[in-house]
Formats: C-alpha cells, structure tokens, sequence
C-alpha cells in the first residue's frame, strides 16, 4: 500500500475517474482503506502548511492565529483520529 501513494495526484487531477481495488482477504481491505485516509491526509496536510506559509508572506500575518493555532502547532498524521 505505501508505494501506491505515489499514483494518488491522479485522484486530484481526475476526480470523476474510477479506481477499482480488489483484495484477497478483509485484514488486507482494510489496510488499503487506511493507507487511502493516510495519504488523503498528509497531502491536506501539506496543502495547508504551504498555504499558510504563503498567506503569511504576502501579508505579515498569520493566517490561522485568529484561530487560536499557533506557529508552533504542527498538524501531525495522527491529529485527525
């Protein structure tokens, strides 16, 4: 499952498209549902960072900090459970 999310840009660039997966066992399902939340997450995940970043130097500010969210706060891949 990890090599896949190499391919997952085609989920973003293509959202009408179909992807049919097919597992042997229910355990082995399962873990391809995980590892598809994972990588969803952490490109999320760094979309937000990157933008962050970029509103910050455009405009002095932190984007976020109204928010209560710190510069310090990191979005970690296990925040989201």
């Amino acid at each position: 499952p990890g090599a896949f999310s190499s391919s997952l840009a085609g989920f973003i660039e293509e959202p009408e498209r179909k992807y049919c997966f097919e597992c042997a066992t229910e355990e082995q399902c399962q873990e391809w549902v995980e590892a598809l939340k994972r990588a969803s997450y952490e490109f999320l995940r760094r979309s937000l960072i990157f933008y962050r970043n970029e509103i910050q130097k455009m405009t002095g500010k932190d984007p976020l900090e109204q928010y209560g969210i710190s510069e310090e706060a990191r979005f970690q891949l296990g925040a989201h459970r």
